[in-house]
């Protein structure tokens, strides 16, 4: 079974690269350029996982991380950071938000996909 993956990324390059990493992963990717869109997305057709980038326009992945988890309909969709904020406090937050884990840019192309397939199994596993 194909996982369904809604990506929101402002930046084209990243969206491009991380989208063919995760279709070659075996996901079916949903891309979007801002928390406003990830959450029109989500809620129109919810997906098994979420990844956010943390700096997007409109609406950041901080906030759109927060309304996902206070609403009883997402709340237990995984959301995972994608992003280049690496300093502990920021990983904290983030996982404090509810986020089910991180990946930090650059990422290895190769792995992402498996990357999120073992976080979704660990925030997925009773």
């Amino acid at each position: 079974m194909s996982l369904t993956v809604v990506l929101a990324e402002d930046d084209p390059d990243i969206q491009l690269v991380a989208r063919l990493a995760l279709k070659r992963a075996g996901f079916t990717v949903r891309v979007v350029s801002n928390g406003r869109e990830a959450l029109a997305a989500i809620r129109e057709a919810p997906p098994q996982v979420v990844l956010l980038d943390w700096m997007m326009p409109e609406l950041d992945g901080p906030e759109t991380c927060r309304q996902l988890k206070s609403d009883p309909v997402t709340a237990y969709i995984p959301v995972i950071f994608l992003t280049a904020k690496s300093q502990e406090a920021e990983i904290q937050r983030g996982l404090s938000l509810g986020a089910a884990g991180y990946v930090t840019k650059p990422f290895d192309a190769l792995q992402l996909g498996q990357q999120v397939l073992d976080i979704v199994a660990a925030a997925t596993t009773p």
